[in-house]
C-alpha cells in the first residue's frame, strides 16, 4: 500500500492509474471505522483504483479544543485498510501546511440555506471549512466517484451543492448510515465515550425509529416534544437539537406531506463528545 504526504508525489501516483478506468475517492479524517471500512471497499469495488485521504481539517472546527482532542490514528488506519481492503489502496495524508500552504483561509460559498440549518446554525462557517477542503481534495485527486456517509446526511446534501456551484466532473454516492448492534452510528467520535455512555447511548437510534413509527399520524410539535422529553431526564445524556426537515432542502417542517420525503436530524451531547444521527421518514 502506498502512502503519500505531498501534492506531487499523490498527483504522479495516479496519473498512470487513470488508463486503467475510474478513479474512486473517500475523503476521511481518519480514525477509521467499520462506517469508513464500508465507504472504501464500496469505492474499490466499483472503481480500478480507489484514494482515502485522511486530514484533520482545521478549517471545519468551530471549538479550538474539538479540534485539539480529535484521534489522529494514522498508522492504526493505514493497518486497518490493508487488513480490511488490501493493498490496492492509495492514501494520502498530508499535512496542514501541505493543504493550506502558507496561509489558513476558508473560502465562502452560497450553498443556498443549506448550510444555514441544524450543524450550520450551531456551528457558523463549518459548511465553508467542509467545502474549502473539499474541493482542494477534488481538484487534487480529480476523481471520477466520490463516497460519503449518510450519517452526515447535510454534509452529503453539501458536498452535492459544491459540486454543481463548481461545475465539478465528479459523481457523488451517498452510503447508508453504519451502525453498532445497539444501533448507534459508527463515528470516530465514539471512541471518546465511556463505556457506559456507548453502552447507553443506543437511546438515540430507539428515540428516531419511535419518531419513525409515529411520524405519519402525529403533529410535528408533538414528535419534537417528545423527543424533548427522552432526554430530558436522563444522567448522560443532554439533546442539542431535534428536527424534521425537507430531505432535499433541508428546511424544517410544520406539517406532513406524503408527496414529500422526509428526515429526522438529532444532536446530542455525551458529556464534551457530541454525536449526531438522522432517520429517513418516509
Amino acid at each position: 500500500m502506498k502512502v503519500f504526504n505531498d501534492k506531487v508525489s499523490l498527483q504522479k501516483a495516479i496519473a498512470p492509474m487513470r488508463a486503467n478506468g475510474t478513479i474512486g475517492f473517500v475523503p476521511t479524517m481518519g480514525a477509521l471505522h467499520q462506517g469508513h471500512l464500508a465507504l472504501i471497499k464500496q469505492a474499490a469495488l466499483e472503481n480500478p483504483c480507489t484514494v482515502v485521504s485522511i486530514f484533520v481539517n482545521p478549517t471545519q472546527f468551530n471549538n479550538p479544543n474539538d479540534l485539539e482532542a480529535y484521534p489522529r490514528t494514522l498508522d492504526a488506519d493505514v493497518a486497518l485498510i490493508k487488513s480490511n481492503i488490501g493493498e490496492n489502496v492509495v492514501v494520502f495524508a498530508p499535512t496542514v501546511s501541505e493543504m493550506y500552504d502558507e496561509k489558513l483561509s476558508t473560502e465562502k460559498f452560497n450553498f443556498e440555506g443549506l448550510d444555514q440549518q441544524m450543524e450550520g446554525a450551531f456551528r457558523p462557517g463549518h459548511f465553508d471549512g467542509v467545502g474549502t477542503i473539499v474541493s482542494k481534495l477534488f481538484e487534487l485527486v480529480k476523481p471520477d466517484r466520490a463516497y460519503f456517509g449518510e450519517k452526515d446526511f447535510q454534509q452529503l446534501q453539501i458536498i452535492r451543492k459544491l459540486v454543481s456551484l463548481k461545475k465539478m466532473q465528479v459523481e457523488i454516492v451517498g452510503c447508508p448510515i453504519v451502525r453498532t448492534e445497539s444501533g448507534l452510528a459508527r463515528s470516530s467520535r465514539n471512541q471518546l465515550l465511556s463505556e457506559e455512555e456507548r453502552n447507553q447511548a443506543s437511546i438515540i437510534y430507539r428515540v428516531l425509529n419511535e419518531v419513525k413509527k409515529r411520524f405519519s399520524g402525529t403533529n410535528i410539535a408533538e414528535l419534537k416534544q417528545y423527543v424533548e422529553e427522552s432526554f430530558a431526564s436522563h444522567t448522560l445524556f443532554r439533546l442539542d437539537y431535534f428536527e424534521i426537515t425537507d430531505e432535499a432542502t433541508l428546511h424544517p417542517i410544520k406539517e406532513y406531506d406524503k408527496q414529500q420525503n422526509y428526515r429526522a436530524f438529532i444532536a446530542v451531547y455525551a458529556g464534551d463528545v457530541r454525536l449526531i444521527d438522522n432517520m429517513q421518514l418516509n
